[in-house]
């Protein structure tokens, strides 16, 4: 299987996530640290507000809820899969709101994986719930798992400790949404801040390592793993999401080499 974009530090596959993984599989690849962040389901013709105005929160087929127990069936599929593709102590973040996180929680115990910690990312500026018959939602959360019960998970406490301002970091994590630089390139409906990625990368992996990211978007977790001089592959379906990580990544590497000369 050839990838959409190859160079020395990352790959990107423009396929369906499951076919790659499987190939992965196949292959015998090994990573220490996975993100992903898969569909929450939520294109049901709900409305949220966007800069000031009220819009549709539809996303895309891909984002069309099949049902609690497709929803699931799904979610078990593609985590079973990156299990496979951990190393005995590595370990995936998975992030989501409510509408799919608690089907991930139970994947994950029906695959016997070790629950490390519930991140929450606190949204300072979400936006208003126009029906003003529910509270603001204002977080998403992030589920961090080991392979295994027996694994024995890479966390970079100090580094962490020292980002806190030497304070032991909390599972609460206030930032803001993607700024208005990160979409310099175009932008994607779910995309993730790199301020959250770049954390979750210093936490969980080690300088050359090579990040994997199943349902890569905009290419989000691929600038924060080459800022932070790991390696990265990542897999997308649409292909002009595939080109706009490849720009947003490779804008991350000019970065790179500027700082270094």
């Amino acid at each position: 299987m050839k990838p959409f974009f190859k160079s020395s530090n990352f790959e990107i596959y423009n396929d369906n996530t499951f076919d790659v993984l499987d190939n992965f599989i196949k292959e015998k690849k090994k990573f220490n640290c996975i993100f992903a962040d898969p569909p929450y389901f939520l294109s049901n013709d709900g409305i949220t507000c966007v800069n000031g105005k009220m819009v549709k929160v539809n996303k895309g087929d891909w984002d069309k809820s099949k049902g609690i127990e497709q929803n699931f069936q799904y979610n078990y599929d593609w985590l079973n899969r990156c299990k496979n593709l951990l190393t005995d102590n590595g370990t995936i973040w998975v992030s989501g709101t409510f509408h799919i996180i608690y089907a991930v929680a139970f994947a994950a115990q029906k695959l016997e994986m070790k629950f490390l910690n519930n991140v929450v990312w606190e949204k300072p500026n979400p936006p208003p719930n126009l029906s003003c018959r529910y509270f603001t939602h204002s977080t998403e959360t992030i589920l961090w798992f080991g392979k295994n019960k027996k694994s024995k998970h890479l966390f970079n406490y100090d580094i962490m400790k020292e980002i806190n301002g030497g304070k032991q970091m909390k599972d609460v994590w206030r930032m803001t949404a993607p700024k208005k630089g990160e979409k310099s390139f175009g932008k994607h409906p779910t995309q993730k801040p790199v301020a959250l990625l770049d954390w979750i990368i210093k936490a969980a992996s080690k300088k050359g390592d090579t990040i994997l990211d199943p349902f890569s978007g905009s290419g989000t977790t691929g600038v924060a793993s080459i800022l932070n001089k790991r390696k990265f592959i990542g897999i997308e379906f649409d292909k002009k999401y595939c080109t706009l990580s490849k720009k947003r990544i490779q804008d991350a590497e000019k970065d790179i080499k500027s700082r270094l000369l």
